[in-house]
């Protein structure tokens, strides 16, 4: 059944129509005698299908309304398949350059999953060969398959499951097992990837302080850790395709790192940053180690930048089991804790805590060691200590002045203690 619309509200996109080639004879022809054309046709969006010179003879004749039949459609791509199907019926023949563009169009725009499907309907749509329309989307196939062999890789470096991997790219598991299993062929990489993952370009470190002029530049959260401290870390500690546990991400250096360093990472916060949620797991430690789903024996090192005491109190919530809101007494049973059962779970693998002593936001200004508390609660075989200042004054002039006044030492220490596990 025939409706009635405005002919300046159809809507015409030349992205999805087949081809146009006007007619100037057809188009006057039509506009002498509008009564006697058929209905063009239209989607639910008033889009227009099939009639472009029928449209065009209204809009000639300044007429103001035009016969339409509506055809709902689903996609972009079926609006184009079904305007080909029209115009193989009653317009001019597609030439085979037309042919062979719609078809990548359409191509573009399915599933992966439904492409084999999909070239078969292409040939009976278009009245070509099999073996044409794979000539023709040949080039499609191969960066589709490059896309989504790099997408599979991403997923896997940042420890997504099988399971996971195969149900965001839709592919078979039989060959996501086979695919993943060449991943850990170093030989089988892309040479880009070998170099970064061999540290080239690296000042690797001799000794056990890591001095460091002010912060690197990167996200404005709290928690963002330093990325040259954990650069050394990877390339003492770790080694290509090797797991790194971050269950205190802040935000998201430890990826960027990982993927450079070509390191497998499993990374979390109880509030990852909104900008990167979708790559940072919500995990609170305080409730339990993060399921590595059969992979601890790949981790080879875990790394805990945690919120210090005092010094990041509020700052992440009000959450009384957030490790910073905690008593001192309840902070370093909770934080050794955490330390001891990843230990628990470790095979000749390291543990490593970036800590500072709390002293300015501690009560009257005690120092609090907190790197001995951890050393004293642990109680494991400790790799390395190493030591982190940063040379550019960390203090404001009132703390200089209080540190006067007081004869008390300000405390710039940080360190970096290292134990060995499993």
């Amino acid at each position: 059944m025939s409706e009635t619309r405005k002919v300046s509200e159809i809507i015409f996109r030349k992205d999805l129509y087949p081809r146009i080639e006007t007619n100037a004879v057809t188009v006057q022809k039509y506009a002498e005698d509008l009564e006697v054309l058929p209905p063009i046709e239209v989607n639910q969006n008033k889009e227009l299908i099939d009639g472009w010179h029928r449209w065009t003879a209204h809009k000639k004749a300044k007429a103001d309304t035009i016969k339409v039949t509506v055809t709902k459609t689903a996609s972009d791509a079926q609006l184009l398949e079904l305007a080909i199907e029209r115009n193989a019926k009653h317009g001019l023949q597609l030439s085979q350059e037309d042919k062979r563009d719609v078809a990548r169009k359409i191509y573009h725009a399915t599933s992966e999953r439904e492409r084999d499907e999909k070239k078969k309907t292409l040939a009976q749509l278009l009245s070509v060969s099999e073996r044409t329309i794979r000539d023709w989307l040949s080039r499609i196939d191969k960066d589709s398959k490059e896309a989504r062999d790099k997408r599979i890789f991403d997923l896997w470096l940042a420890c997504w499951t099988q399971e996971e991997i195969a149900e965001d790219t839709g592919i078979d598991q039989g060959d996501l097992s086979k695919l993943t299993k060449s991943f850990m062929e170093i030989g089988n990489l892309a040479e880009i990837h070998k170099t970064a993952a061999i540290h080239a370009n690296f000042d690797p470190p001799i000794y056990n302080v890591w001095k460091q002029q002010e912060k690197t530049s990167g996200s404005n959260h709290p928690g963002n850790s330093e990325v040259r401290w954990l650069d050394n870390l990877l390339y003492l500690y770790t080694k290509p395709l090797d797991i790194v546990i971050d269950p205190f991400a802040g935000g998201g250096s430890t990826i960027d790192l990982c993927r450079k360093r070509f390191r497998r990472y499993w990374v979390g916060d109880r509030k990852p940053v909104v900008e990167r949620e979708a790559e940072i797991r919500q995990h609170d430690l305080t409730d339990g180690l993060p399921d590595l789903k059969g992979r601890w024996g790949d981790v080879r090192l875990v790394y805990l930048d945690p919120p210090y005491w005092k010094q990041a109190e509020g700052q992440y919530s009000k959450d009384p089991t957030d490790l910073a809101n905690m008593p001192l007494e309840k902070f370093n049973e909770t934080l050794a804790g955490i330390i001891r059962d990843f230990a628990k779970k470790l095979k000749d693998a390291y543990i490593a805590l970036i800590i500072q002593p709390t002293q300015w936001k501690a009560p009257n200004r005690q120092f609090t060691d907190h790197v001995g508390d951890m050393l004293r609660a642990v109680k494991l075989p400790v790799d390395m200590r190493f030591s982190v200042p940063y040379e550019s004054q960390q203090c404001t002039a009132q703390m200089v002045e209080w540190a006067k006044k007081q004869k008390r030492c300000l405390v710039l220490t940080r360190e970096i203690v290292v134990w060995r596990a499993g």
